[in-house]
């Protein structure tokens, strides 16, 4: 058995969405000036690095994290290769192999490759259409996974969104896929339970059982 970690680090060189404030880890306590332990204050947006919307995100009376249904977050996944595009449509992901189509998706792409862009938001990345959120709706996806920080195309409608959500499936953004495979894993994804938050950071591993 192995285990994969696919959740950013967090740290000051991690790029995040536009607007969103600079992270910042602060020494609150620190040995070496004398005190009893360290201790460090972080200061982030909840859509920073991995982590997982809500319904509350983009519904007014959806729901927040605290109603997350961990259920959808934890079971078999599926990574699943789309390399060389920037639009990811319906077409495409009925393109999936049946022994990948799980009810957890997990898209690779070349988003891989923003991440080593230090501090820097790329807004030409890939990311899925409003057919395609549709489609995984309509096969009983839970969950849909991408590897940078928006399932939604920049700049597009938010249809994609509101798509996803108001049929409860969990999105999972800002994933680190570039060492992994494509095939079928068991996904433990479990995001910070923040009573009244539109989404929350999340620890996110893979586990191969092969």
């Amino acid at each position: 058995m192995q285990i994969i970690d696919i959740s950013m680090p967090i740290s000051t060189q991690l790029p995040i969405w536009e607007g969103t404030p600079r992270l910042s880890v602060t020494k609150s306590s620190s040995i070496a000036e004398g005190k009893m332990t360290n201790d460090s204050v972080l200061y982030m947006g909840v859509h920073t690095g991995t982590h997982v919307d809500a319904p509350l995100h983009f519904l007014p009376q959806g729901s927040a994290m605290q109603d997350m249904d961990l259920q959808s977050c934890i079971g078999k996944a599926s990574v699943v290769e789309f390399l060389g595009k920037k639009r990811i449509t319906a077409k495409d992901l009925a393109t999936i192999p049946t022994e990948l189509l799980t009810e957890r998706l997990l898209l690779k792409t070349d988003n891989t490759q923003l991440w080593q862009r230090k501090g820097e938001f790329i807004k030409d990345f890939t990311a899925i259409t409003a057919d395609a959120a549709q489609w995984l709706v309509d096969k009983g996806v839970k969950l849909i996974g991408i590897d940078y920080l928006s399932i939604q195309l920049y700049g597009d409608a938010p249809d994609t969104h509101l798509i996803l959500l108001r049929n409860n499936v969990v999105i999972l953004e800002g994933l680190n896929l570039g060492h992994v495979a494509q095939g079928v894993y068991q996904l433990l994804c479990l995001p910070l339970n923040i009573t009244g938050a539109e989404a929350a950071p999340a620890r996110a591993v893979l586990v191969d059982m092969f």
